[in-house]
């Protein structure tokens, strides 16, 4: 297996664009109106936002836009089609949702990257099929690529229906994708970079094999863990629905470590707790847990 996806090393902090340039670069704010804004600032000592705002120029939604090009924190206008309304951390990453994932991502973090900082694959795991637990994985994989972090999400329900995958939720092209890489007919080029989100890829699962179950237990699922691990800073699994198919034991026992999703006022906790026995049972650290709300 061969190829890989190149995204940036590192974040950049683009502070000597102002605010200004950039919103007048991005058609958001004409020249007249920008110089407008600068003697008003002069003139009341005022921050360039407060000023624009002041003089109802420009929106706070304006202005995190520009902050965000500043300090390199990528995030979708709402009139962008590219993706699913349902990554929130893509379109409200000011929202109360974004804001719990970001504390979620902190305590990954600290459990999991910072205890072992070469063990980077973690597996998103549930007991049952509505859950949450893709929604969970892919606005985590977009908090994560926020940071900096170069980050794969890799989509390894191979049962899952096409409009309930990581391909629809990103809106991927089609690609021979993760059982496409397992039957040896691809390699990890098959992952998509994710249009503005420049520190994430999405490896999609493919088209669905007769054999799941024996396409994850093969060598080569563990060998492009590792290599993938070469490649990306943070890797996040989507696996089937652990209730009802042996698939995401499989997987977290690759992967080494698991995040257990839990759904509000639906997964019954007897699922969720012998979920987290059998991958305790096979050597499986499991990280923690997230209550869905969503």
């Amino acid at each position: 297996m061969t190829g890989s996806v190149a995204l940036p090393i590192s974040p950049i902090f683009n502070a000597s664009r102002s605010i200004g340039d950039i919103l007048v670069a991005n058609g958001r704010l004409t020249e007249q109106a920008a110089a407008q804004i600068l003697a008003y600032q002069q003139a009341q000592n005022l921050h360039f936002g407060d000023a624009a705002i002041a003089l109802k120029l420009l929106t706070k939604d304006d202005i995190d836009f520009a902050l965000s090009q500043q300090y390199d924190y990528a995030y979708l206008n709402a009139t962008n089609t590219s993706l699913s309304p349902a990554l929130l951390a893509a379109y409200q990453p000011f929202g109360a949702v974004s804001e719990n994932l970001r504390a979620v991502r902190s305590q990954l973090t600290l459990r999991w990257l910072g205890k072992q900082p070469q063990q980077n694959v973690l597996a998103v795991v549930s007991p049952s099929k509505n859950d949450g637990r893709s929604f969970v994985a892919a606005n985590l994989a977009i908090v994560f690529a926020q940071q900096g972090h170069r980050t794969l999400l890799m989509d390894a329900d191979l049962r899952a229906e096409p409009h309930k995958s990581q391909q629809s939720l990103f809106k991927l092209e089609r690609s021979l994708g993760l059982s496409g890489i397992l039957a040896n007919r691809a390699g990890l080029e098959a992952a998509q970079l994710v249009p503005g989100l420049p520190h994430l890829a999405v490896l999609p699962a493919g088209a669905v094999p007769p054999n799941p179950q024996e396409l994850l237990g093969r060598l080569a699922f563990g060998n492009l863990l590792e290599g993938a691990s070469q490649q990306f800073d943070i890797i996040l699994i989507d696996t089937p629905a652990g209730g009802d198919f042996a698939d995401a034991e499989i997987i977290a026992t690759r992967a080494g470590h698991a995040l257990l999703v839990c759904r509000n006022n639906q997964t019954l906790l007897p699922d969720a707790l012998h979920l987290a026995s059998r991958l305790q049972g096979g050597g499986v650290e499991l990280i923690g847990s997230v209550l869905n709300d969503a």
